[in-house]
């Protein structure tokens, strides 16, 4: 009823009538569903139908500009956390001293709209982004790189009004390009580990922004089971790229090649591939393949059943395993080819997760006869042989591939994708004109 009320402010409609359904559906027998619905939500919805409710207000938000407080370090976080305006951890106060430092990063006006952002409508503008960079503790110069990740967050076909859903999955941005190396992102031992002021305070922006911006709050309309918390951003390693004659992630999904990019995509979860042995491709891939399929459970809904093809997991090859890759001929399609052969799974265990485990693919149709109607590809209807193998995604270029972490070690790592519920997109990182003299110099407000 909480998450109800805050979307329909959010969406414009203060005072839209609710009707209460206790407890959950799924865990419920008909004849308690029955009942619920009877005693409790019929009346709410004759009350809703026949009364009129008393309009909820928006609370009056200040104005973008404005001076919100006045106080001592201690005094603005207690103050800000009061506000639901952070995580929980300190922030930097977004004096207008430091958000100037930040605009001078970009050509960009501090007015300008980069969207709309659902659920609550509110405007994405160049000075918010500021601010919530300055928040996070970030630097200055990172200022083209949470633009290019509010673009992203804005873009319809990565759907943030998702981002509250009950999974709790976390969005993963990946950089990519020169700036890497020129804002001493690691890209190395520890990828994915908080400690370099790069990757950690551009990923805390990330939650920031859905938080104070977006509208996604704790306890609200954040309805994440469980959660987790912002993940830190994860660089690819250009120099292992190159020697192996690959493309960088942003590259493969439609960024031109050299070109500075981000990567972000919500995932459900993560599992580390270890000890990856083997001198060959043929010794390393079955392994790696297990480990995609392993991963890949409910989200198999958003291959066949809730949609189609839109499952796009991701692999993050160490250096050293990619090189083993690599060196046996295999460019990095080729390694997708072979992996959409090997990662397969019975259709009768691709149709429990559809819908005898969960109540997510109405019906509980067999994949032969989704595959029949059209509703499938071909591939998921080749016989009815419940044992038949099927791949886990639509095409060898849904399993995503990125090349990170300790250039000594073999191990690897995968993410289940949370689907159409944070779609991958990718978007451009724009340096302003004096990108070089603004990093020689420090900060210009000139």
């Amino acid at each position: 009823m909480g998450l109800a009320k805050t979307s329909a402010l959010g969406m414009g409609m203060p005072g839209l009538g609710l009707a209460m359904l206790p407890g959950h559906p799924d865990v419920q027998s008909g004849d308690e569903l029955e009942r619920n619905v009877m005693q409790v939500t019929i009346d709410h919805i004759i009350a809703r139908l026949t009364h009129s409710d008393t309009l909820e207000q928006a609370v009056a938000e200040p104005e973008p500009r404005a001076v919100v407080f006045e106080g001592s370090l201690d005094e603005v976080n207690q103050y800000f956390y009061e506000n639901l305006w952070t995580d929980g951890l300190p922030i930097v106060p977004p004096t207008r001293e430091r958000v100037l430092a930040f605009l001078a990063f970009t050509e960009r006006a501090p007015d300008q709209t980069l969207g709309t952002l659902l659920p609550e409508k509110r405007t994405a503008t160049v000075w918010s982004v500021a601010v919530n960079g300055v928040m996070a503790g970030c630097r200055p110069e990172y200022m083209p790189i949470l633009l290019a990740l509010v673009d992203a967050m804005a873009d319809p076909e990565y759907g943030v009004e998702h981002s509250g859903n009950t999974p709790g999955a976390e969005t993963q941005i990946v950089i990519n390009g020169p700036i890497i190396k020129d804002l001493s992102f690691n890209f190395e031992q520890g990828a994915l580990r908080d400690g370099f002021q790069a990757n950690t305070s551009i990923g805390r922006f990330w939650r920031l922004y859905l938080s104070n911006v977006v509208g996604f709050q704790r306890h609200q309309n954040d309805k994440a089971t469980f959660g987790g918390t912002w993940r830190v951003v994860m660089a690819e390693n250009h120099d292992a790229l190159a020697d192996l004659g690959w493309s960088g992630l942003c590259t493969d999904l439609g960024l031109p090649p050299g070109e500075n990019g981000v990567f972000v995509s919500r995932f459900t979860g993560g599992k580390v591939v270890a000890s990856v042995y083997g001198a060959t491709a043929d010794e390393c891939l079955p392994y790696l393949a297990d480990a995609l399929v392993g991963i890949s459970t409910w989200e198999l809904i958003f291959t066949v059943g809730m949609t189609v093809g839109k499952y796009k997991p991701l692999l993050v090859l160490s250096p050293i395993v990619a090189k083993v890759l690599a060196r046996s001929g295999l460019g990095k399609a080729d390694v997708q080819a072979r992996l959409f052969e090997l990662a397969r799974i019975p259709a009768v265990r691709f149709e429990q997760y559809m819908g005898a485990y969960t109540n997510l693919v109405p019906g509980r149709r067999k994949l032969s006869d989704l595959a029949m109607l059209g509703k499938a590809p071909k591939a998921f209807g080749a016989g009815r042989d419940p044992s038949r193998l099927v791949p886990i995604v639509v095409r060898p270029e849904d399993i995503l591939i990125a090349v990170s972490g300790d250039p000594l070690r073999t191990n690897c790592y995968v993410m289940a994708h949370n689907g159409f519920l944070g779609f991958p997109t990718v978007k451009p990182i724009e340096l302003p004109t004096r990108w070089r003299a603004l990093l020689r110099d420090g900060s210009d407000h000139a």
